[in-house]
């Protein structure tokens, strides 16, 4: 199934979860994550299932002054 992670578009199995499309991207902590621009609390994302076409944004935080 076609998904976009941060504007890009990835193809993940049809049984995707929310760990899958992070492993697609070598995402590394830390991070946070929204789904449809619905924000996921890390303890969920392992019952997150994903749906076809859903928009995956991994946000990392900016330090600095």
């Amino acid at each position: 199934m076609k998904v976009l992670i941060n504007d890009t578009p990835h193809e993940l199995a049809p049984d995707a979860r929310l760990p899958d499309a992070l492993q697609a991207i070598q995402a590394v902590p830390p991070f946070a994550v929204a789904v449809n621009r619905e924000f996921v609390p890390r303890s969920q994302y392992a019952e997150r299932v994903l749906q076809a076409d859903d928009r995956i944004e991994v946000i990392r935080p900016v330090t600095g002054g």
